[in-house]
């Protein structure tokens, strides 16, 4: 084992740092780190957080991470933040929302740019939780982008999913349903002080007289005022229901099925950095080949 996977499983918060960075830039080293640590995983509870812009998500993470911490609960946070499609970069506002826990060694915080990935997570996010949880962290929390009904990418990646959503925003329910709203195990109604809770708690209960899920499982409506603090004792107590109800080997091996899905697909790209998609576009336009040729031609090599 490297000395690094060492220091990593010793608790060394800049060798899990400098693991992070190595992660999420793609380095070549990264794998070969994952493979050393990823006998020592499993341990983790991971969390996914997901819901519309301005539902209060990072708040609620926020208040999610100081009620474990007061549990004695060591805690990572993969805050996800969109990425610019003119520079690239990204806000990473999370971190300053969340600079409360920035001297406790027992919270480690890591903002990611989607750069470009589709579903409200970014591509190394997998990685990221794998290293977090090998790094002996009790709790994973993974706060996606805020994108609405194209979210669905973290119910593969969380053991459980929390969908939030907060009262007032139109027709709420009918706005994400395609989406979302199928793949929370527990939905929380945050900034349930202000108007309407009730309407929208009602839709989310007409919603789920419509299909019944192949576990059984109701997930639970929870209402929080999260930057009161007020329901967030709830919120985790219907996630440890939901854990407690579907604790099972069908669960992970779903969710790992559609994880590899995910990782292969990513590292193909990344094992392809030299191919000319502009130029093959144009090949295509111009009727010179077709896009079956291109493919197999890229495959083959």
């Amino acid at each position: 084992m490297s000395p690094q996977s060492h220091q990593i499983l010793s608790g060394d918060l800049r060798a899990l740092a400098r693991a992070a960075t190595a992660i999420e830039n793609r380095s070549p080293q990264a794998d070969h780190l994952l493979r050393e640590l990823f006998p020592h995983t499993g341990r983790a509870t991971i969390i996914g957080i997901t819901g519309a812009p301005g539902a209060g998500k990072s708040t609620l993470v926020d208040k999610i991470a100081h009620a474990l911490r007061q549990e004695n609960k060591s805690v990572g946070i993969i805050a996800v933040d969109p990425t610019s499609p003119y520079t690239g970069g990204a806000i990473l506002g999370d971190r300053i929302r969340m600079l409360d826990h920035h001297a406790d060694p027992q919270v480690f915080i890591r903002s990611m740019a989607t750069r470009g990935w589709l579903g409200g997570v970014a591509a190394a996010t997998t990685d990221m939780a794998v290293l977090l949880d090998a790094a002996g962290r009790d709790v994973v929390l993974i706060e996606t982008v805020g994108v609405g009904q194209d979210e669905v990418e973290i119910a593969k990646l969380a053991g459980v999913t929390v969908v939030v959503l907060v009262p007032g925003m139109g027709d709420d329910v009918q706005a994400i349903k395609a989406g979302i709203m199928e793949i929370a195990d527990v939905f929380v109604i945050n900034k349930a002080d202000q108007p309407e809770p009730d309407r929208l708690e009602r839709e989310i209960k007409a919603m789920q007289s419509l299909s019944t899920r192949k576990d059984g499982w109701v997930p639970p409506i929870v209402r929080t005022v999260a930057v009161d603090g007020q329901g967030i004792a709830e919120t985790l107590a219907a996630v440890r229901s939901f854990l407690a109800h579907n604790d099972g080997k069908d669960r992970a091996v779903a969710n790992w099925s559609q994880r590899l899905r995910e990782m292969l697909r990513e590292r193909l790209l990344h094992r392809f950095p030299d191919l000319d998609f502009h130029a093959a576009a144009e090949d295509i336009v111009s009727k010179r080949t077709d896009p079956y040729t291109i493919i197999d031609a890229w495959l083959n090599r």
